[in-house]
């Protein structure tokens, strides 16, 4: 584990190395959930770096995991609904100048598979696979996200998080405050969607409570290559809830790129 600083902040990076022998790939770089870090991934990067033989460069943003904290969470330092432009177009590509990555394959999972399709819209990736990304806003969004905010005041939530987050706190309130503003409910990716040229495999569970299908039909690119896949028994993370049938899929479809 490293800390790389990017616009003066302090960000914890993982590196994970290909298998031995496999031939020089673009590598995976793994962009995490609202309420994820580094650690919360768990060893399925790992995994799937050898299932692909990629390397691959798991971080956390910003507030969560061992990164720095956002000063001021709920007052000045407060996100505003571009925060995943922001991380897109800001953080992500000065982390991969830091690292010396060029157009590597983007796997981003909710919050993180919007980052992904943002900065695939406005730079050169490999690819770009999503697990249950936000487009746009839904009502069923909202509202699994305001039960979130009650497990998080008297329920378990808050005890679970803090075992993977320096500041829990900030990590919560970050992400479930501009989430339930008022100012978030006009968050739209589709016009940059239509953008992305760089092949796109979009996942979703088909019982994820934070968004209809919708979130992976209407990325629908105007160029290249986009396949879509709805994982049955299956939650808002295919990863955890399906991880044989996900790494398999990815695999699959990494292993047909130039």
């Amino acid at each position: 584990m490293q800390m790389i600083f990017v616009n003066g902040v302090g960000l914890e990076v993982r590196r994970l190395d290909a298998p031995a022998g496999a031939p020089a790939r673009a590598p995976l770089v793994f962009l995490h959930e609202g309420l994820g870090s580094v650690a919360m991934w768990r060893d399925w990067p790992q995994q799937l770096c050898e299932a692909t033989g990629r390397a691959g460069i798991v971080y956390s943003r910003q507030g969560y995991g061992a990164s720095d904290p956002v000063p001021d969470v709920r007052g000045t330092g407060r996100l505003r609904p571009d925060y995943m432009h922001r991380e897109a177009f800001e953080v992500l590509p000065g982390l991969l100048r830091a690292l010396d990555v060029a157009a590597p394959v983007l796997l981003g999972h909710s919050d993180g598979g919007t980052i992904a399709l943002l900065h695939a819209s406005r730079h050169p990736v490999g690819a770009c696979v999503v697990m249950a990304p936000h487009v746009l806003v839904e009502d069923v969004s909202i509202a699994s996200i305001a039960q979130a905010r009650d497990a998080f005041l008297a329920g378990p939530l808050r005890e679970r998080l803090a075992r993977y987050h320096r500041d829990v706190d900030v990590a919560f309130w970050q992400w479930n405050d501009v989430w339930l503003s008022q100012g978030f409910r006009a968050f739209d990716i589709r016009a940059d969607c239509r953008r992305i040229a760089a092949p796109v495999l979009a996942m979703q569970g088909l019982d994820d409570a934070y968004g209809t299908l919708r979130q992976i039909e209407e990325i629908a690119p105007t160029a290249g290559r986009f396949e879509t896949e709805v994982v049955p028994d299956c939650g808002h993370s295919p990863h955890r809830d399906q991880p044989g049938v996900v790494t398999a899929r990815i695999a699959s479809f990494l292993a047909a790129l130039p």
